[in-house]
């Protein structure tokens, strides 16, 4: 686990990206028991021609993904959720309406990191919360 990217209209999210970084960062280390140190992110900036979404939709419209290595319970997921629809709107100003969260699982065994298969890796940190 895990690799974040965010998309959204250039203009908007590169004078904020440390920020919304950090924010992230932040909500995932404390929905998922993640490691601090652990931080892999990477904005995707689109360009305002290349970028449609609904027009109930802002400039801050934002997408995140988020890769990660299958076993997270139900319940830390939907607690990411709200980590992160809270504090977009507290700390950033971004509202519910304008962030898409979308997770992608897979089992351990698809990721090579380190030289080696995921599911031979020794992680200091649990997967399954």
């Amino acid at each position: 686990m895990g690799q974040v990217k965010i998309y959204g209209l250039k203009k908007s999210l590169h004078p904020i990206r440390e920020a919304m970084s950090d924010i992230i960062h932040a909500c995932v280390v404390e929905a998922f028991s993640y490691p601090p140190e652990k931080k892999a992110h990477r904005f995707i900036y689109i360009e305002e021609d290349s970028f449609f979404f609904f027009d109930t939709r802002s400039s801050m419209h934002t997408i995140i993904e988020i890769l990660l290595f299958e076993g997270r319970t139900i319940e830390s997921k939907k607690y990411l959720y709200k980590l992160l629809f809270q504090a977009f709107e507290e700390e950033l100003n971004i509202q519910p309406i304008d962030l898409e969260i979308t997770l992608i699982e897979t089992p351990k065994h698809n990721w090579g990191i380190r030289g080696k298969p995921g599911d031979e890796l020794q992680l200091n940190y649990k997967v399954e919360v």
